[in-house]
């Protein structure tokens, strides 16, 4: 018995010891991206700045109102934007540490997924950033009362589109929900096809909450989450088991 628990396990503290040296090496990944971002702090926040200043009115600006906020802001932005860049560096030690206690078909299945999450969040950062966010800045910039000054502030602004970036990032994660919820088991890819309508639906009050109170904003996040829905349902039934197989119990680990 001891001996088939040292082959076949490590102690607690040496799973601690990896998890630990792991966790290290992500913050490392983090530290050295920030340190190369720092510098470029300032352009990397007119970046992101720039659909609200594009859509801004002539002779307007942001302001700073607080005392920290000209430094705290590109900072903090930073900072988020390495642990941005950082992901695939922190997944794969992830990976690295829950590998080993995978079974073979989970293996099979989590690569894709992982790979596939980055690149989908990425996707949906991106989709906010060039199409969403230019049509909502204008929106919201046309319709300030007569005589006040759209004059937003950095930090205020900051949080709104941190706020964005992830709502779409993870509003597009959902092939991966579906992929996950079928492979476990939870549901089926019929009994998910049966609910399209109550889906379709709920992207369109999905992309009331999270835009501006405008058809146009609404579709172009509604119609992409009822695009990847389908995705989801479609990726679902390439990497289902068949029955006989989750029947079988030959899930053996590598």
């Amino acid at each position: 018995m001891t001996d088939a628990h040292n082959d076949n396990g490590q102690p607690l503290m040496a799973h601690l010891l990896e998890l630990r040296n792991r966790l290290l090496r992500s913050v490392l990944a983090i530290f050295v991206i920030f340190l190369c971002l720092f510098y470029f702090s300032r352009e990397l926040y007119t970046l992101v700045a720039k659909p609200l200043m594009d859509a801004m009115p002539a002779g307007t600006h942001m302001i700073a109102t607080g005392v920290a906020s000209p430094f705290l802001a590109p900072f903090k932005l930073t900072l988020y934007l390495s642990i941005f860049v950082s992901m695939p560096v922190i997944l794969h030690q992830a990976w690295a540490f829950i590998a080993p206690g995978l079974y073979r078909h989970e293996k099979r299945l989590a690569v894709p997924l992982l790979t596939s999450s980055v690149v989908l969040f990425y996707a949906g950062t991106a989709f906010a950033y060039f199409v969403v966010f230019p049509l909502m800045f204008k929106f919201f910039t046309t319709i300030a009362p007569e005589g006040v000054a759209v004059s937003t502030d950095i930090s205020s602004y900051l949080d709104f589109v941190l706020a964005l970036f992830l709502a779409f990032g993870f509003a597009f994660e959902l092939p991966i929900a579906i992929v996950l919820l079928v492979a476990t088991g939870i549901t089926t890819v019929e009994k998910l096809g049966s609910a399209r309508a109550y889906v379709v639906v709920g992207c369109f009050v999905i992309g009331m909450l999270l835009t501006p109170p405008d058809v146009i904003s609404q579709t172009l996040l509604a119609v992409p989450m009822w695009l990847l829905f389908e995705a989801g349902l479609l990726a679902a039934r390439l990497v289902r088991r068949p029955p006989a197989e989750e029947a079988d119990g030959q899930d053996l680990q590598e």
